[in-house]
């Protein structure tokens, strides 16, 4: 960002804002209402070995999606770049549905690919956030937008069992009733986008005043290329992908782990919503703290929570204990928010504008890619050694961020770009 910024304080700024929040909290609810369900989902219609296949295409459909809407976004703006995805995301829910009850599983897999383009939307949210705003409320101003999330994503969960229900009533299969709702709720924030949302910052590239289309910047793999040779970049964007693996590998094998121990569907919506919830209900607390501490020590916090979590993981994993469970979960929960905020607040700070939106969208790419990789490998970890295999393994995928982390702990204090 060049400029000093300017404060959220403003009525234009305060409208923007509280668009991209309203926009975040339909998101939440249509990509909570899903993700409960999806691997109950897929071992319905194939086998336990497939199941976490599921959560894997949504997520790459995410990152499929991650660089084309940060390219559209430079080029077009924000407005554009949400509303198209939303209304994607939309379109990938209806087919889970109309697959889902057909049986067609390869469909389905399709569904959930269009259906994780959401995700990208969500993520790249708190980016327009950010879009021209002061350094020293740029992590609060972010941190409002994420909280959003936290209505949305806690209240889809529990919408589970009434997603079926109303799946059950107009003869769709049961378990991809939620799927109707998620529809309904993309839906919802495409139109909020496309027709409220109005950035004003010329100089980020990203404002949608009507000028026309601007420069791209650089492509994706030239900003990789760029932060390679910033060790603070690179820890950014390296920490977005090893805090988000962790996260889901943990995460998407749960309610599985949990069925298997004689979990009712009400509960594992509950746990997962504790879970969802910690992962953006502090985020205003946790951004104040990466504005006055710095990023860096933020992510330092996060990467030792995240240890933390998959250390109570690997404790529940004999499934005697609920609570404990759920417990695992929400510290998992609270590790990722303060990597993911402190790791995008560092990329915020890029100030090469034809560098920063290029990178954010490869940063988030990565992060989706390394997502669904391991979501992939989840259900045969699973499988193969129980859900102590799946908390070791997460523990071993933050490895990277902590040694690039202790690194720059020993050099001074250095922007991003």
């Amino acid at each position: 960002m060049t400029g000093s910024g300017r404060a959220p304080g403003g009525r234009t700024e305060r409208r923007r804002i509280g668009v991209l929040v309203l926009g975040n909290l339909l998101g939440g609810v249509g990509v909570a209402s899903g993700i409960t369900v999806t691997t109950l989902l897929v071992e319905r219609l194939g086998a336990v070995e497939l199941a976490g296949l599921g959560q894997a295409v949504g997520v790459l459909g995410s990152a499929l999606a991650a660089v084309p809407l940060a390219r559209l976004a430079a080029r077009r703006g924000r407005r554009w770049s949400l509303g198209v995805g939303y209304a994607i995301a939309s379109l990938g829910a209806a087919l889970v549905v109309a697959a889902a009850t057909a049986g067609q599983l390869a469909l389905v897999m399709a569904g959930f690919c269009l259906f994780g383009v959401a995700s990208a939307c969500n993520l790249q949210t708190r980016y327009a956030a950010a879009d021209g705003v002061a350094p020293e409320v740029r992590a609060r101003t972010m941190a409002v937008v994420v909280w959003a999330t936290t209505v949305g994503s806690v209240a889809g969960p529990n919408l589970t069992a009434l997603g079926r229900t109303a799946g059950e009533s107009v003869g769709v299969l049961g378990l991809s009733g939620p799927y109707l709702l998620s529809g309904a709720a993309f839906a919802g924030a495409c139109a909020l986008i496309a027709l409220l949302y109005r950035g004003d910052d010329a100089k980020t590239g990203t404002g949608d005043g009507g000028a026309g289309p601007r420069p791209a910047g650089i492509g994706a793999l030239a900003a990789l290329r760029w932060a390679a040779r910033r060790p603070t970049a690179l820890f950014a964007v390296v920490l977005l992908a090893t805090a988000h693996s962790t996260m889901i590998m943990v995460m998407v094998m749960t309610p599985l782990h949990m069925q298997h121990h004689g979990m009712s569907l009400r509960i594992v919506g509950v746990v997962i919503s504790v879970h969802i919830a910690a992962m953006y209900g502090l985020s205003p607390l946790f951004g104040r703290l990466t504005d006055r501490w710095g990023p860096l020590r933020t992510a330092l916090l996060g990467i030792g929570v995240l240890w933390a979590a998959v250390t109570l993981g690997y404790a529940a994993a004999s499934g005697s204990s609920e609570a404990l469970t759920a417990t695992a979960l929400v510290v998992l929960g609270l590790g990722w928010s303060l990597s993911t905020l402190s790791a995008s607040a560092l990329l915020a700070s890029v100030e090469d504008d034809q560098v920063r939106v290029p990178l954010q969208g490869a940063a988030d790419a990565g992060m989706s890619y390394a997502g669904a990789a391991v979501a992939a490998l989840a259900g045969p970890v699973l499988a193969a050694g129980g859900f102590r295999a799946v908390n070791l393994v997460g523990a071993a995928l933050l490895l990277p961020a902590l040694a690039l982390a202790v690194t720059l702990a020993r050099r001074p204090v250095v922007p991003a770009g």
